[in-house]
């Protein structure tokens, strides 16, 4: 179902106040040994607890589908990795881990500007709460980033995926589709098509 007339607007999100830690200090921390994540949000450290299974299945399936897209559109300068660190912008000091990126550059380091990514994944899931994921599309839309998705748990089962493309500033939602319906989504380095089933268990 399109709804490409809906916008998230970013600037309330922005005018937050900003907290004292630093990209450097986030960058300079040692990983969980849980596996949990610590991300930077305007200054505030978040730690999220390690995902869960069907949350891992999402991010390898649609990780392999945006893969072979650019593989077969030969788009061999853009690489799709999972969790790693992008330095979103050091006034705003917020540095996030995606769950999947589309990076244009070679995937080499422990953490990516923003200005070489080109998409961000999150997979939302009940411990993110609204203002979180408020303030994590806001960060990303400040940086630059031209193609959000947002994957959702339904509530009868499955995922569904919701797509926006950066349009002066805001994002503006193209779709979202639900397991059941295949789709193809343009608001990406290159489209793809598929059945959001297939990112679940």
């Amino acid at each position: 179902m399109s709804r490409a007339e809906e916008e998230i607007p970013v600037s309330a999100a922005l005018a937050h106040p900003i907290g004292p830690n630093t990209i450097e200090d986030w960058l300079a921390m040692d990983p969980p040994a849980d596996g949990s994540r610590i991300e930077l949000i305007w200054g505030y450290f978040h730690v999220s607890p390690a995902p869960m299974g069907q949350h891992q299945v999402a991010v390898f399936q649609l990780s392999m589908l945006l893969n072979d897209a650019l593989r077969r559109a030969g788009r061999t300068g853009l690489h799709v990795v999972p969790g790693v660190a992008v330095e979103i912008s050091t006034p705003l000091r917020t540095g996030l881990i995606p769950d999947v990126v589309v990076l244009d550059t070679r995937p080499v380091g422990a953490s990516f500007r923003a200005k070489n990514v080109l998409m961000a994944v999150e997979v939302w899931s009940g411990g993110n709460v609204r203002s979180e994921r408020e303030s994590k599309i806001a960060a990303y839309a400040a940086a630059g980033v031209t193609y959000f998705w947002a994957l959702s748990q339904e509530e009868l089962g499955g995922v569904s995926v919701t797509a926006y493309r950066l349009e002066n500033g805001q994002y503006v939602e193209e779709l979202t589709a639900r397991p059941g319906e295949t789709a193809t989504i343009k608001a990406a380095p290159e489209p793809v098509t598929f059945d959001p089933a297939v990112l679940s268990p």
